[in-house]
């Protein structure tokens, strides 16, 4: 589920609460700000015309929790690579599992499909990535998660309207404050819906008068099925392909922002895996290399857009559409992703970025999180040294850079 930025599913989100201690306890005057804060949430929650039954039963028995504070400040050391990303999520027997859930729930998902569009192969890829597949829902108080958050500078707006939608729907029955449990940012179920995502999209799929996304698989398939009919996914077209590039393929052409009718990368030399020219279909496509010029090469369409509103990661929109696509019968990558590179330190991206500027191709902020702008500014370096300009932060150009040695 959309999470605001979140880069990863909250299966694997959720696994890095093992790692954290629970922090030093408030002070006494931060505690006191925090309790003044939660008496200021619950005069927000009357005002949005949440029950004082909801309000007595959930707020008054919140406590601080730090660990969710760590969590929001957590940032991954080292930068991930598209192979381990990939090899990570879309394992073998994440797949054949997949495929029998998909077996085992097929008039439900084609119900589903044909109601909402979504073809039943994504609907289980989202399920494995976001839960593996209900295996994991996440252990956090969701109430006392989203009140932390809410009482934190960082993002308090936002996570103040969560908290109230959680509690509309404690109001509703669904589930009682205890039992509301989900990821450390509240995400929740077996797709991850945060509360606004789950009031207005998840459904009663069931017709058993409540909106479970934690012990209704029809509710969940359901829910995930509409909210991505509301992202706007395009019924009957795909996410995208992996796709052969020429050898002289010209790689500034690559990223999400440059859009083009596929008869134009049709001209460019590209073709499908299997040697077959691309279709003849009438729509736009971007090329992605997630792992540079020696990995896979992808034309995204727009339900991969679709899949990035979801989450906001092209590792994890890709890992999605090749999920599907294995869950529904299709093999392994055609090229797949060098494991040999480089693992970069924050502080190295960070150096590099800042190199980059120096040498006059704009990154972006320089905060240590490679993104489309700093891929593009060493897409633009790499081209002014000669260099194959993929955009990728190989061993070649980083020791040019000075980064390693």
């Amino acid at each position: 589920m959309w999470k605001h930025g979140r880069l990863c599913g909250s299966f694997i989100c959720a696994l890095a609460l093992s790692s954290f201690s629970q922090a030093e306890p408030l002070s006494t005057e931060e505690a006191e700000n925090f309790a003044a804060c939660v008496k200021q949430l619950a005069t927000k929650a009357r005002e949005a015309s949440v029950s004082q039954a909801t309000i007595e039963q959930t707020l008054a028995q919140i406590s601080y929790n730090a660990r969710v504070i760590e969590l929001d400040r957590q940032q991954p050391e080292f930068t991930t690579s598209f192979a381990d990303y990939l090899n990570r999520r879309v394992t073998q027997d994440r797949v054949n599992r997949g495929r029998a859930l998909l077996n085992k729930h097929r008039q439900l998902l084609n119900e589903a499909s044909e109601r909402f569009g979504v073809p039943p192969q994504y609907l289980v890829a989202f399920w494995g990535l976001e839960t593996n597949y209900g295996g994991f829902l996440g252990k956090m108080n969701v109430p006392e998660s989203l009140t932390t958050l809410a009482c934190d500078p960082r993002r308090s707006d936002y996570f103040t309207g969560e908290l109230l939608d959680a509690l509309k729907i404690i109001d509703e029955g669904i589930v009682t404050p205890n039992k509301m449990e989900g990821s450390w940012a509240g995400a929740m179920g077996h797709v991850q819906f945060m509360p606004s995502a789950y009031r207005r999209y998840a459904l009663d799929y069931d017709g058993d008068g409540k909106r479970d996304l934690w012990r209704s698989i029809p509710d969940a398939m359901g829910s995930a099925a509409h909210f991505l009919q509301n992202l706007g996914w395009e019924k009957g077209a795909r996410w995208g392909r992996e796709v052969i590039l020429p050898k002289d393929f010209d790689y500034l052409q690559a990223g999400l922002n440059n859009r083009r009718p596929l008869v134009e990368w049709s001209q460019l030399g590209i073709h499908q895996t299997d040697g077959k020219p691309l279709p003849q279909a009438d729509f736009k496509a971007s090329l992605l290399v997630p792992s540079g010029h020696q990995g896979p090469a992808f034309l995204v369409y727009h339900n991969f857009d679709v899949i990035m509103r979801w989450n906001r990661s092209e590792f994890y929109a890709l890992a999605v559409g090749h999920m599907a696509d294995r869950i529904n019968g299709a093999g392994k990558l055609h090229k797949a992703p060098p494991e040999n590179v480089p693992r970069l330190h924050r502080d190295q991206v960070i150096q590099l970025q800042q190199k980059l500027l120096e040498a006059g191709f704009d990154p972006g902020e320089a905060d240590g999180i490679f993104g489309p702008a700093s891929r593009r500014a060493l897409s633009q370096y790499q081209h002014q040294q000669g260099m194959v300009a993929d955009g990728f932060p190989g061993a070649e150009v980083l020791k040019r850079l000075a980064i390693i040695q």
